[in-house]
């Protein structure tokens, strides 16, 4: 099984942007707690972070030509913004679980909108990076859920 773990813009800031929302550990962090999760139960896993919609989309594209069984998102800003990113998750069929590091329902108005959310089999919001750790898992198990 192949994972594709995908990050929107500011993403490459964790750890410096924002600490009392988003913690003080950094990408890297984050990269190595989910390919160690995903390892252990004998998973590869792909990352990637751009903060350029376009390459986004591209590296969707790509989860599906490469044989990918499922994608973890998370679109940052573009999750509110992005019709292109939602059409490029609907093109590959593939699943896709939405997560977020922090409960984007208790924020601002406008990060009440998410495009993608209509391309995934679930969202997680709120749990910091255990949220990805459970989005893989959710692919993993072919389990199809929604919530916090």
């Amino acid at each position: 099984m192949k994972l594709y773990i995908i990050n929107g813009p500011n993403l490459n800031m964790l750890g410096i942007r924002e600490v009392s929302k988003y913690g003080k550990q950094d990408y890297a962090a984050l990269c190595a707690l989910v390919r160690e999760h995903c390892l252990k139960k004998g998973v590869e896993t792909v990352f990637y972070q751009s903060n350029h919609e376009g390459d986004l989309v591209d590296k969707i594209q790509e989860a599906y030509f490469e044989g990918a069984d499922g994608i973890v998102i998370n679109p940052g800003a573009y999750t509110h913004t992005s019709v292109a990113l939602l059409d490029a998750v609907l093109s590959t069929s593939l699943p896709c679980v939405e997560v977020h590091i922090t409960k984007v329902e208790e924020r601002e108005d406008f990060r009440q909108i998410s495009y993608i959310r209509r391309a995934a089999v679930a969202t997680i919001t709120g749990k910091g990076f255990d949220g990805y750790l459970e989005a893989c898992d959710i692919l993993i198990g072919g389990q199809s859920e929604s919530g916090n």
